[in-house]
Parts: structure tokens; sequence; C-alpha cells
């Protein structure tokens, strides 16, 4: 999609000087990596390039060690290889787990927009209908995005804009709002980047606070 080049484009030159760079390009320290205690962190969380390379094997993520609430969140990814699943979690607290308690923006190949709710407590209101996590035997409840997938093919980069306020959260793919909810159980925590399935790329992470 041409037309997504041009928005990633112009997300990143409208950049203002209260723009947080969550990933600077040249090293992790912003960030905790949270995988299982046997695993070669590096080969799955590292800097290449200036990219934040994402191995997908296993299951895991990396978090902001600072929480956030109420920003405009820019953060733009690409498939190496055959496209899998990952994701952008929001509000993710308590304790460091595979699947932590969030809300999570869905990176999943053809869902992106999706949104996921994870954890006993995680809700949120879309279209006017209460979704809700009722207990942490069924700990994951999804709420599909509005349109068709606007993401562009693997290897080709795509961003997300997701802003966040203390009464509503909105999802924008390549310039598509594909989902916006309301009434988040949830209105602060870290801001997590999964490894779940297959090799990608993030590039331009930002944060824009609202005041």
């Amino acid at each position: 999609m041409i037309l997504s080049a041009a928005v990633i484009l112009v997300a990143t030159a409208c950049k203002t000087d209260s723009t947080i760079e969550l990933f600077n390009g040249e090293n992790l320290e912003n960030w905790t990596i949270v995988l299982p205690d046997s695993v070669d962190q590096e080969s799955v969380f590292h800097v290449e390039e200036g990219k934040l390379y994402v191995g997908g094997i296993p299951n895991g993520y990396i978090r902001t060690n600072e929480q956030y609430e109420s920003y405009k969140l820019h953060v733009e990814w690409r498939w190496l290889e055959e496209p899998a699943n990952s994701g952008v979690l929001l509000h993710a607290t308590g304790k460091d787990m595979v699947w932590p308690n969030c809300i999570e923006a869905q990176l999943m190949s053809g869902k992106a927009g999706d949104f996921v709710l994870i954890g006993k407590g995680a809700g949120i209101t879309v279209d006017g209908v209460e979704y809700m996590v009722e207990s942490e035997e069924n700990r994951f409840k999804v709420i599909p995005k509005k349109l068709n997938s606007t993401e562009n093919e693997p290897g080709e980069w795509n961003s997300y804009n997701i802003t966040v306020t203390e009464n509503s959260i909105e999802l924008i793919v390549n310039g598509a709002v594909q989902n916006k909810s309301t009434n988040p159980s949830k209105t602060k925590g870290h801001i997590c980047i999964q490894s779940e399935g297959g090799p990608m790329e993030f590039q331009n992470i930002t944060l824009e606070p609202i005041e």
C-alpha cells in the first residue's frame, strides 16, 4: 500500500518536543526482557542495524521499564519470513509472565486491529457491548477489527497508531481505524512487544503523552 508508506513518513515527521523514543535504535536500556530462564535472551530480542529484532520463539515479550497512561503510541513492524503472531500489549501490570494481565492490540497476521483481553478483570466496551474476562481459567477474549485487513505484504513496513486515554483506546493500522473501545478496565501500565511465532522487526516506537 503506497498510502501506508506515506502514513509512516508523516507519523515520523510529526514528532513533537514531548515525543518519547521508547526504542532508541541502539540498545534496549529502556526495556525489560521477559522470557523463560533457560532461554538466551539476545537470541530472541536484540538490536540489529537500528531495528528491534524479535525472534518469535519462544513466547515472551519485552516491556517498557516505565508505566504509561494517556498517550499516542506509534509502532512500525514488518515480517521477515512467513507472517505469524505478535502483539502490542497495553497497560500490562502484575507479575511478569508469558501472558500478563493487559489489553492487547493484536499483531497476528491478518488480524492487526483486533483487541485481545488477557487476564481476569481485563475489560472494554466496543459499540456499546461490554467485554470482560471473568476468570483466569478462560483468560483470553478477542474483539475483532472493523475492516478487512489493511496490512502490507510480508517484508513491507506497517504502522500502528494507538491512542490511549482514560476513557478510550483507538487502533489505527496503516491509516485505517480498525477498532475503538471505551471504558477500559485498565488505564495505566507497561507497554510490551511480544515474541510469538516468527521473526520480525520493529522500528520507530515512540510515545507522545496526552496532557
